[in-house]
């Protein structure tokens, strides 16, 4: 299997970490409803019907796709997390997340350039 990822995999792949953190916005709008609410179980419903969707997907790209590159690319969940972090939620992406985004970019880098 080729190491390297291809731009079509990467796209795919990172398709899938999108989704993925997805589930993270779910779990946040539950968060702001009282437990067992009408929106707070529609919430969790949406999360893991995010998180059942993401499974299947990621399954058939661990089939195609060097496990250590696939597992590498999904630290970019980090990244999308914190994008919609400050756009849903208006939080503050401070410095320090910059440099551990710009660390964790570094790090999928190493893992996905020619051996």
């Amino acid at each position: 299997m080729d190491k390297k990822l291809s731009l079509r995999s990467l796209l795919t792949v990172q398709g899938a970490v999108i989704l993925y953190s997805f589930a993270d916005i779910a779990a946040k709008y539950a968060s702001r409803h009282a437990f067992l609410s009408g929106p707070y179980v529609l919430w969790i419903g949406a999360e893991f019907l995010i998180l059942g969707l993401y499974a299947l997907a990621w399954q058939q790209i661990i089939k195609r796709t060097d496990i250590s590159v696939a597992y590498s690319n999904r630290a970019a969940a980090v990244v999308w997390t914190t994008l919609w972090a400050a756009l849903l939620f208006h939080e503050t992406i401070t410095p320090k997340n910059i440099v551990g985004i710009c660390i964790l970019f570094a790090g999928i880098w190493m893992v996905n350039r020619d051996g």
